[in-house]
């Protein structure tokens, strides 16, 4: 768990947090993108399969690529909720670190 540290925001509040303060999402947008790793998850092992079996290298090159957009995708939804959840918390207590990390991030998913 990260300590605790304190914001005074330009109004004069002051607030205290940590970046892992435990916030939380909504149970049906992480069941979403689990649901998405798994169906990801089952199709490279899919791919795999095709590999050890001898399968044409074209179709596996074309499973292989819907495999890989199917994880940018659950990226790219990750991300929007990213910012719609922890980035505006982020933003209303002045947690700077927090929009680093984030440009990080993208720099590495990207």
């Amino acid at each position: 768990m990260s300590e605790k540290h304190t914001h005074i925001l330009e109004d004069g509040t002051v607030v205290t947090h940590s970046h892992d303060h435990g916030h939380t999402h909504d149970p049906k947008e992480v069941r979403a993108i689990v649901n998405r790793l798994a169906k990801a998850s089952g199709h490279l092992e899919s791919v795999k399969h095709m590999v050890e079996e001898g399968r044409d290298c074209t179709e596996v090159l074309i499973q292989l690529a819907a495999v890989k957009a199917a994880l940018n995708n659950t990226g790219k939804l990750i991300l929007k909720q990213h910012i719609s959840h922890c980035i505006v918390d982020a933003v209303e207590t002045g947690d700077d670190e927090a929009i680093g990390k984030l440009n990080e991030a993208i720099d590495r998913l990207l």
